[in-house]
């Protein structure tokens, strides 16, 4: 799923992002931390993998593949 940096802070290494449908997802430093990245910028496109309840587990800038083992989601 694609999605834009709503906001990101840099200390935390968290923040949040719209989603294309429309929602607002939260990320933490666990997921900013395996997408390898070191830092977003708000506007920023990004692809998001999401665990089966919802909460984002990777980031990659769009175009790109997301980190580790198995499909995006």
């Amino acid at each position: 799923m694609q999605a834009t940096v709503r906001e990101f802070d840099p200390a935390a290494r968290s923040g949040t992002v719209f989603c294309d449908d429309g929602s607002v997802l939260a990320f933490g430093a666990g997921a900013f931390a395996a997408s390898g990245l070191r830092l977003l910028r708000p506007g920023q496109r990004v692809t998001i993998g999401r665990a089966a309840d919802g909460t984002i587990t990777g980031l990659a800038l769009a175009g790109f593949p997301l980190p580790g083992p198995g499909p995006a989601g």
